[in-house]
């Protein structure tokens, strides 16, 4: 499958990719992971997109399409992905389209993951992630702790509280959110492809996908 995931910050879009890569081996592509793992590794591009990740500003077009037309000539791409909140904003969508053409990749749906703005701003406030970047498995305080406190279950590594994962900083993600990102579902209906589902729970959104796609 080959799919596009949008919604919120804390909306689930990385658990419900998790949970669909299951299917059929297509890959979750999370441009936050791939941003986040060049500011651990501190090349050139993790030192530009530190600053705006930190403030929850988003991280310019010019860096974000360099990463993405790179990721998918991958080889594990070629049987499938799913784009985990990319794009986030109209110019984009618009130079995904072209890149998409140039590489005769068709896309089968986008999806929009809506959930109130309190549930999520409740989620990401909890929310914890382990530091590995071969593993970021996401945890919360509340619904789903580690059971050692700060520690990842799966791999023994910190799990913490990510610098844009403050009030302040959630707010301002989600006020820019609203603003620059929310657009592209409109976008993506234009052009046919969007499909809006509701629910907090992942397994609903997952089975709407599932419904939709006729698997």
């Amino acid at each position: 499958m080959k799919l596009i995931l949008l919604g919120a910050p804390g909306a689930g879009k990385g658990t419900v990719a998790k949970m669909l890569t299951n299917l059929d081996g297509s890959v979750q592509i999370s441009t936050g992971d791939i941003l986040r793992g060049a500011v651990r590794a501190g090349t050139e591009l993790g030192k530009e997109a530190d600053g705006y990740m930190t403030r929850g500003d988003l991280v310019p077009d010019s860096l974000i399409m360099g990463i993405m037309e790179e990721r998918l000539k991958e080889e594990d791409c070629q049987s499938g992905f799913l784009l985990d909140g990319f794009p986030r904003t109209i110019p984009q969508a618009e130079a995904l389209k072209v890149l998409l053409e140039k590489n005769n990749i068709k896309l089968d749906m986008v999806v929009d993951i809506d959930v109130p703005r309190d549930v999520i701003f409740d989620r990401l406030c909890t929310r914890r992630t382990c530091e590995n970047p071969e593993c970021t498995a996401i945890y919360n305080t509340k619904s789903n702790p580690t059971k050692v406190e700060g520690i990842c279950d799966k791999c023994g590594a910190p799990a913490v509280q990510r610098a844009d994962e403050t009030e302040e900083a959630i707010g301002h993600r989600l006020d820019t959110y609203t603003e620059k990102t929310a657009p592209v579902a409109g976008f993506y209906e234009k052009e046919g492809l969007l499909n809006t589902i509701t629910g907090t729970s992942s397994d609903v959104v997952v089975d709407g996908i599932k419904k939709e796609l006729g698997i």
